[in-house]
């Protein structure tokens, strides 16, 4: 999982520059287990409602999964969904608990074979 600490800015979905060494690590691992999928799972926090956050965290699950394209992953092997800010994992009412729910979540799955 990526750190809680390493965060979306509200609003926006752009990778920062503290989750590109992480996301690259990841991405040599992933390259390295080429029968491995990837889920990305998008989520936001409550600031806003579902017709801004829902796309939001696609977006957010779509720039992590662009980004690990644009270091050799196979773009088949990733899919992306979007959860809003329907699955917090921390308090929304304070500044520092919804940076921890402005995150993706990364699964890693064996292909069947």
């Amino acid at each position: 999982d990526i750190p809680s600490d390493i965060s979306f800015d509200s609003g926006r979905y752009d990778v920062k520059s503290n989750m590109r060494p992480i996301l690259d690590r990841f991405a040599t691992t992933l390259n390295q287990n080429p029968v491995t999928t990837v889920s990305i799972v998008g989520h936001t926090d409550n600031q806003g409602n579902d017709s801004i956050n829902n796309p939001l965290s696609v977006n957010r699950a779509g720039a992590v999964r662009d980004y690990l394209v644009g270091r050799s992953v196979a773009m088949n092997r990733i899919s992306i969904d979007g959860r809003g800010s329907h699955q917090p994992i921390a308090d929304n009412g304070t500044p520092q608990g919804r940076a921890m729910n402005r995150r993706v979540e990364i699964f890693v799955a064996e292909q069947a074979r």
